[in-house]
């Protein structure tokens, strides 16, 4: 792993908040999209929704000093464009001098707390369209679930629409994540990933706010990979995959996120967790796969 000094950035906290505007400041800059046209970006914005745990692993993803090494490992290898993370991550990063000329995207609405009652009632409560214009960061992703059940839902779709209206005011991309949502019998919710359910939760997503100029797709592989091509037909906005937590059989996973990257929209690939801890603990490895998936 990428040595990072935890003294040292706890100082620079301490004594120096101002440190993360300056650095935010001088951050070297480039296009979301460089010259190969494709996306790789590292997720780690599960923490700040109380989402630790990593296949059996209940706080894989408590230790920050071990999630921010992990991420500065997968940032430097070839090919990785960059991240999606939270403010208190992404400022780490920015202090440590990991973001420079990376795509840097914020991660929106983190409320919907894991295993909440008012999960599905998913407010903003991480970067505004306005923060993510000051600090100068790239894009936003927002999550959006689904339960036709749950009234919740309907403050959380009106609450994105409003958004994806707000980032297109400061031309700035947003990824939107939907999925339609249903709760088992012990109450809780689990996304579904049928191609009826994937198709319908993304014509719901492309069709939300004034404009879809700067909205793109973040998009689950179905349960049946064979089913992505009809359901990939149901917008022309682009749209990248999601990778989850894909458990032991990763190389499945990638054959799976193969087959989906080759489709006329899908312009790239945001995984964290299947990338950051991989079953076999090669998080080279599983970042330089993934990013060899992107290739013609």
């Amino acid at each position: 792993m990428t040595a990072v000094d935890l003294a040292r950035l706890v100082a620079v906290r301490t004594r120096h908040p101002e440190a993360v505007a300056e650095a935010a400041a001088r951050r070297r800059r480039r296009p979301l999209v460089g010259a190969s046209g494709r996306l790789m970006i590292v997720a780690a914005d599960h923490p700040a929704r109380g989402a630790l745990g990593v296949g059996g692993r209940p706080y894989a993803m408590a230790n920050r000093l071990d999630l921010l090494e992990r991420l500065c490992l997968a940032l430097s290898r070839p090919g990785v464009d960059g991240v999606l993370a939270t403010a208190d991550i992404l400022e780490d990063l920015l202090l440590l001098g990991a973001l420079e000329e990376k795509v840097v995207m914020g991660s929106m609405n983190r409320g919907g707390l894991a295993g909440a009652a008012f999960e599905l009632d998913d407010r903003f409560t991480g970067h505004r369209p306005e923060d993510l214009a000051r600090m100068g960061f790239d894009a936003g992703k927002l999550l959006l679930r689904i339960d036709y059940d749950d009234p919740g839902s309907l403050a959380t779709l009106h609450t994105a629409a409003r958004t994806v209206d707000a980032m297109a005011g400061h031309r700035l991309p947003v990824f939107v994540e939907p999925f339609l949502t249903v709760r088992g019998p012990d109450g809780e919710p689990r996304n579904d990933l049928s191609a009826g359910a994937v198709t319908r939760s993304l014509a719901i997503a492309s069709g939300l706010g004034g404009t879809s100029a700067y909205t793109w797709l973040k998009v689950p592989v179905t349960e049946n990979p064979d089913d992505m091509a009809r359901v990939m037909a149901t917008s022309t906005l682009p749209a990248v995959l999601l990778g989850g937590d894909v458990g032991a059989d990763q190389d499945r996973a990638y054959e799976k996120w193969r087959g989906a990257l080759r489709l006329p929209t899908v312009q790239g690939l945001v995984a964290g967790r299947s990338l950051l801890y991989p079953a076999d603990g090669d998080v080279t490895g599983a970042v330089d796969t993934a990013v060899s998936l992107l290739r013609p």
